[in-house]
């Protein structure tokens, strides 16, 4: 009988070791030098217990608490800033001096009013609850005016409508709020109890389920009677308090009070003293100030007045007339102010940072500047002499042909970018003339009824005709940009290799290399560049958290002295704007290239093209310039979009100062009847002049035969690049045919003869230097106003 043998695929295990125990010499053989993993060191890898987990979890806790209920006593407290209230009615039918008027109750504490212009605000001190509360007041009509208040506002209180919540103009300041980016908020209904007291229920659960579209898990608040407005008092000093990013990093400062000292040159231009509280961080006068909407500008030296507002004033006996407590509480105010009103810093010429915002590019340095015009003339004609070559070329073929067919060594021809302009302009082959059809609207009208032929003649005074056909020529180059992207037809009357000389084909846009630093344009000798931005971002964040600067603390009622201000901002302030000020961290004055990620807001649906003039809200600033949009990708080249979509998020870039992320921004458009429409909104991405933008345009040529493979093609110019189809097949150009610019392709696959065969061709673009700090005032937003900028119909 024979014995059973194993096969092949039997499995064989691994054998036991087992005995001896390896040393550490024959470790450190066997490893040849390899070094062993650090070990953790036994304090570190010991485990706690769990009684010692739960006290470690405790401890955390109470700390945490401690730090909020230290934030809350500091803010409104005697140590701190006052508690700043934006009040902002949503709906037409809130009556604000009515809730002003609740708010400002004198049997909780003392009142001072404070009246400029159109905006009645307050201070109400309140020694009983420990808490100063300073209440403002905005419509949201006025939107530069909500938002710049909103910038520094501790709480935000939102008076609701019963039975509607908000109206257009409210949902329309609420979009831009919460784009910018909300601080602490309430919500508060005014006149619920003038309803009968059987809707009242049935009103809050409707009115609490349309807020939570907005407001997720937000409690309403009554605001009718003395009561209430004490319980909304106190829910605002208790309230926890959410930071905004931009403005924690930053020394900022609402003013109360505002003087002008003209200059003895020229009376335009003066010393400007801001009076108000410290908030964020110390405020340092060796730093630049920014006064929103207005520039940036220098300090002199900062004065300490005595408090106007003391939480508890000293020698004051309680009087039976309130009124007459508060007179005697700012007239003891102003007296402490100028006893008490003492120097605290003045600015170091040799330490105060200077406003130069540009760079002075010096000629003999060699920087990116242009060529004279000699220069260029004995380039040309060295060109000339230098290029006469010897070529084979098909019999019939031109001399402009000729040049387009290069050797085998040769690179692409339309490497030629010496200059670099905008052609935007010259791209723009889908406009046309829209013709004049007056008269036949004339006799139309004719025909028709009286009233009817009155209402039309009203309605068309109303019209401009020349927005109106813009608006539709743009509408039509969105559609064409959205079929047929970056498609341009070769020019007829000029040379192709002229018209495209600053273009390059690309055998791969993802992967072929291309210098951030080639072909500069004079501009970019103006501005400034970051060697490493983000680690310059971190540096300069920590030092703000860890290092000890010198100056007003948190929470003192100064005066800033700002040197050669012009009259017009104190005008402004006279009038009732709002005056606001942050103090900008080191490199913030400087210009270069900002990246911004932007979305179109779906409200909005008007076309954007590239390079129109919007105006940015970008963390505390307000300028307004002309943006470039690309891909927001992770490549090193980026396309550039001719139209902001509103399907992706792209890429805003601008020229404009420095400003460190994060921060948020918002893209206004100021229409022909002077109202600002919000158009996009967004975050800052970077400080990055590197970032290159990529102008494509594609050559569209037409299969006139097809040979399998081989196929000829016309309307398109003769270069050594590769092609394809929309098809998807991939080919190149073999040989030209004829004079009339056909020629012959050969592709990887058969062609259709419906097919369309492309070339693609790339330039590098840069935005336009349009910046422009000076944001003229918006025309107030109106009900009926925003809800005839809702598109009633398609485009036919």
């Amino acid at each position: 009988m024979a014995a059973h043998r194993p096969g092949p695929l039997k499995q064989q295990n691994k054998a036991h070791k087992g005995g001896r125990h390896r040393g550490r010499g024959s470790a450190q053989r066997d490893g040849k030098g390899r070094l062993a993993l650090k070990t953790l060191s036994k304090k570190v890898r010991k485990e706690l217990s769990r009684v010692d987990q739960r006290h470690r979890a405790s401890q955390l806790r109470k700390q945490k608490k401690e730090a909020v209920l230290a934030e809350k006593r500091q803010l409104g407290g005697k140590d701190g800033p006052p508690h700043q209230v934006l009040v902002v009615p949503l709906h037409s039918r809130i009556s604000l001096p009515e809730a002003m008027q609740l708010l400002q109750d004198r049997d909780t504490g003392t009142v001072h009013l404070n009246e400029l212009g159109n905006t009645q605000n307050f201070m109400l001190l309140c020694p009983r609850l420990k808490h100063r509360w300073f209440f403002t007041s905005a419509r949201p009509g006025d939107l530069h005016v909500v938002l710049d208040m909103a910038k520094v506002a501790d709480t935000i209180l939102f008076l609701l409508d019963p039975l509607e919540g908000w109206d257009s103009t409210g949902d329309y300041c609420l979009s831009c709020l919460f784009a910018q980016g909300l601080p602490t908020y309430t919500l508060a209904v005014q006149g619920i109890s003038g309803l009968p007291l059987k809707k009242q229920i049935d009103t809050r659960k409707k009115l609490s389920k349309a807020v939570e579209k907005r407001f997720p898990h937000d409690k309403l608040l009554l605001l009718d009677t003395q009561q209430e407005a004490g319980m909304l008092l106190r829910q605002l000093a208790n309230q926890k308090q959410q930071h905004l990013a931009f403005r924690d990093r930053r020394a900022y400062l609402f003013a109360h009070a505002v003087d002008f000292v003209p200059s003895e040159e020229n009376n335009l231009v003066g010393t400007l003293k801001i009076s108000g509280y410290v908030r964020g961080q110390t405020l340092n006068v060796n730093r630049l100030l920014h006064i929103v909407g207005y520039g940036d500008f220098q300090m002199k030296q900062i004065d300490a007045p005595g408090d106007p507002f003391p939480l508890n004033p000293r020698g004051i006996k309680p009087q039976k007339d309130p009124d007459m407590a508060m007179e005697i509480c700012a007239t003891d105010a102003v007296d402490d102010m100028e006893e008490g009103l003492k120097v605290l810093m003045k600015a170091d010429p040799g330490r105060q940072e200077s406003l130069q915002a540009e760079v002075i590019p010096d000629p003999m340095e060699g920087e990116q500047t242009w060529p004279t015009e000699e220069e260029l003339s004995e380039a040309k004609d060295f060109l000339k002499e230098s290029s006469k070559v010897v070529k084979k070329v098909p019999k019939g073929t031109s001399s402009y042909q000729a040049e387009w067919i290069l050797d085998g060594g040769s690179q692409s021809g339309g490497e030629g970018d010496e200059y670099e302009y905008d052609d935007m302009e010259h791209e723009d082959f889908m406009e046309e003339e829209s013709q004049d059809e007056s008269s036949e609207e004339e006799e139309e009208y004719e025909t028709m009824t009286i009233g009817e032929s009155v209402h039309d003649d009203l309605y068309d005074k109303k019209v401009d005709e020349e927005a109106e056909a813009k608006m539709l020529e743009k509408y039509k180059q969105e559609r064409l940009e959205e079929m047929f992207p970056d498609e341009v037809d070769t020019p007829r009357d000029v040379a192709a290799r002229i018209r495209f000389q600053k273009y390059r084909g690309l055998k791969s846009f993802r992967t072929s290399p291309w210098d951030p630093k080639e072909n500069l344009p004079q501009d970019y000798a103006r501005i400034f560049q970051f060697q490493n931005f983000t680690n310059t971002r971190k540096s300069i964040f920590k030092e703000v958290e860890e290092k000890e600067v010198e100056g007003a603390e948190v929470g003192w009622y100064v005066t800033l002295h700002v040197s050669e201000v012009p009259v017009s901002v104190v005008e402004c302030f006279r009038q009732g704007t709002p005056l606001i000020a942050f103090s900008l961290l080191p490199h913030e004055q400087k210009m270069s290239v900002l990246n911004m990620v932007v979305r179109r807001d779906p409200g909005n649906t008007e076309p954007v093209k590239a390079k129109e003039e919007l105006i940015f809200h970008c963390g505390f600033r307000r300028f307004r310039a002309s943006p470039l949009f690309s891909q927001h990708t992770a490549a090193d080249k980026h396309k550039l979009q001719r139209f902001l979509t509103a399907d992706m998020a792209l890429v805003a870039t601008v020229y404009a100062p420095i400003t460190f992320p994060p921060a948020s921004v918002l893209l206004f458009k100021q229409k022909s009847n002077g109202m600002h429409s919000l158009i996009a909104t967004g975050h800052l991405m970077s400080v990055d002049p590197d970032r290159m933008v990529i102008k494509r345009v594609v050559l569209s040529g037409h299969p006139f035969k097809i040979f399998t493979k081989m196929a000829v093609v016309r309307y398109m110019f003769f270069n050594r690049v590769e092609l394809r189809t929309k098809w998807g097949r991939r080919g190149h150009i073999k040989e030209p045919l004829g004079t009339h610019g056909h020629m012959k392709c050969s592709f990887d696959g058969k062609l259709k003869s419906q097919d369309t065969v492309l070339m693609n061709l790339y330039k590098r673009v840069f935005p336009k230097w349009t910046y422009d700090p000076y944001v003229p005032e918006p025309v107030p937003w109106l009900k009926s106003e925003i809800s005839s900028t809702v598109p009633q119909g398609g485009m036919e």
